[in-house]
């Protein structure tokens, strides 16, 4: 019997293992709206400068940046929309680039927004140099003329508009909380100008967030006054808080349920292309992963397709390296393997490599990772090899790989979606060289994959085709030295409450629910 047809035969399912809360009901004791958001993982670092993980969930309803970036659709191309910039003009040399700030903006301290408080903010987050603080790598200036007007140069052409849009590392802190230390954020302070200020935070278990009053945009009808951020890290618990009514929204639900999702009249299953890809990045510290020629093995005896059909329901798509398709930079014609058990069984007896045990590090929350460990524990194990799978609370896998390479996991699994919508993103946080991990957790060093990721990052605000080209030869060569296994293109599935209304998906903002735009039916 599985597990969820055991807590529905002790009728249990829905409600029976909800921790205590006044949020987990729709409509509190005093009238307040409630939405609740069930995340698969915690909330690490609420620090605005500094946060570079699931966290933008909580801190895109708190804090907001100049700009956002609107995907595309169809025939309409995509575009950044005015936040709290509400209009700016770039030099002809794209080294200038001057915003005009939106007026009537307030922080939940009260204080006003102004053109110093958005210099502060972003020079505190360049300064600590933490998280994406990358982001703003070309700023060699910022000043603030008057009270409305910012005006930041560059080293370098960028989009700056762009990166003022990014969904980390972005957000505007105000000037009392930039003296502020992290430890002040993650203890359940803020200083953001969002609809929405925390209330409370308790690690690992949810945040609390009320509606600011004297948000500059107005709320829509219905809309909400609360919203709980609820860590499920149980997917079957997830499910079964939304199927009762106790949650609102939740991603990350095997995909082998979504069919008895889409025929629950209660529910509304989203489904879209995401800019998100899923990988296992190789510990290159650590013998034999140190031989290209054992990383390409190991990349041969990956069941791809095995792993698209049973872990996405056939919805997800061959990874072509480390950008997703949506992603300018994207390359449908890198060198991908297929799996071939011959093939990387010849390489493995070139190494001289007849046994090997390795450990791989998955989310405990996330049954595609599973699914992919499973599939691919089965082909090693004809090859001699056998592949531990362990699954870790994220924040724990993270530290334990940041922590020391030669005790780390040998295959670290993860996604990654764009802090803005670039290839440099990707491949600079994942695959240029590091004195610190951070998130480059396979320890990946090249320096010519170095230069072309810099080169690339030059060349985006004048010339695309040289990035481009720039940026799919660093993606060549890191496919070619195996430096991770490129899993596949994630499709976005997030499931909803069938009376949410106003829900969109952004996939440039990796499982965020932008709760001011939403309200309840009825």
């Amino acid at each position: 019997m599985k597990r969820r047809d055991v807590l529905k035969s002790a009728g249990l399912a829905g409600f029976a293992f909800l921790a205590p809360s006044a949020w987990t009901i729709a409509v509190a004791q005093d009238g307040s709206r409630i939405l609740t958001l069930a995340n698969p993982t915690g909330f690490p670092d609420l620090d605005p400068s500094t946060s570079f993980s699931n966290d933008g969930l909580v801190l895109a309803n708190v804090y907001e940046g100049l700009t956002r970036y609107i995907p595309g659709s169809g025939d309409t191309p995509a575009k950044v929309e005015p936040v709290l910039a509400e209009s700016w003009t770039t030099s002809e040399d794209g080294l200038t680039w001057t915003f005009t700030l939106r007026q009537g903006v307030k922080f939940h301290d009260g204080t006003d927004l102004t053109a110093a408080a958005v210099k502060g903010a972003i020079e505190r987050t360049m300064k600590i140099g933490g998280g994406a603080a990358f982001i703003w790598g070309a700023v060699t200036g910022i000043e603030a003329p008057d009270p409305q007007t910012v005006v930041i140069t560059l080293s370098s052409p960028q989009p700056l508009d762009m990166i003022a849009a990014a969904g980390f590392a972005a957000w505007i802190i105000s000037p009392a909380a930039q003296a502020q230390d992290s430890a002040w954020f993650n203890a359940g302070n803020d200083g953001g100008t969002g609809p929405f200020r925390i209330d409370s935070y308790e690690p690992g278990q949810r945040v609390i967030a009320s509606r600011f009053a004297d948000h500059w945009a107005q709320a829509p009808d219905g809309g909400f006054d609360k919203v709980s951020f609820e860590v499920v890290e149980d997917s079957v618990l997830a499910q079964n808080m939304l199927e009762g009514g106790q949650a609102d929204w939740t991603y990350g639900l095997p995909y082998d349920n979504l069919e008895s999702l889409k025929a629950n009249p209660d529910l509304t299953v989203v489904s879209n292309p995401s800019f998100e890809t899923l990988f296992g990045l190789y510990n290159t510290k650590r013998a034999p992963l140190d031989k290209v020629k054992v990383r390409q093995a190991l990349s041969l005896a990956f069941p791809y397709d095995d792993v698209i059909s049973a872990g996405t329901a056939g919805l997800g798509s061959r990874a072509y390296g480390v950008l997703p398709q949506g992603i300018w930079g994207h390359d449908p014609d890198a060198p991908i393997p297929n799996t071939d058990l011959e093939a990387a069984r010849a390489l493995l007896a070139e190494e001289g490599v007849t046994s090997l045990d390795l450990t791989m590090t998955y989310a405990t929350s996330d049954p595609l990772e599973q699914v992919a460990g499973e599939l691919w524990k089965a082909n090693l194990e004809q090859l001699g090899i056998n592949l531990t799978l362990q699954p870790m609370a994220w924040e724990a896998q993270w530290e334990m790989a940041k922590a020391d390479p030669a005790a780390a996991q040998d295959i670290f699994v993860m996604y990654w979606w764009p802090t803005y919508v670039t290839p440099y993103d990707y491949l600079v946080s994942l695959f240029r060289s590091e004195e610190a991990p951070n998130y480059n957790l396979g320890y990946y060093a090249n320096p010519e994959v170095d230069a072309l990721i810099d080169s690339g990052a030059t060349l985006a605000g004048t010339d695309r085709a040289g990035a481009e080209a720039a940026f799919k030869a660093a993606q060549r060569k890191i496919v070619e030295e195996a430096a991770a296994v490129f899993i596949l293109d994630k499709p976005n599935i997030h499931v909803t409450r069938a009376d949410l209304q106003g829900y969109v998906d952004n996939p440039a903002y990796g499982h965020v629910v932008f709760a001011d735009s939403l309200s309840r039916k009825g």
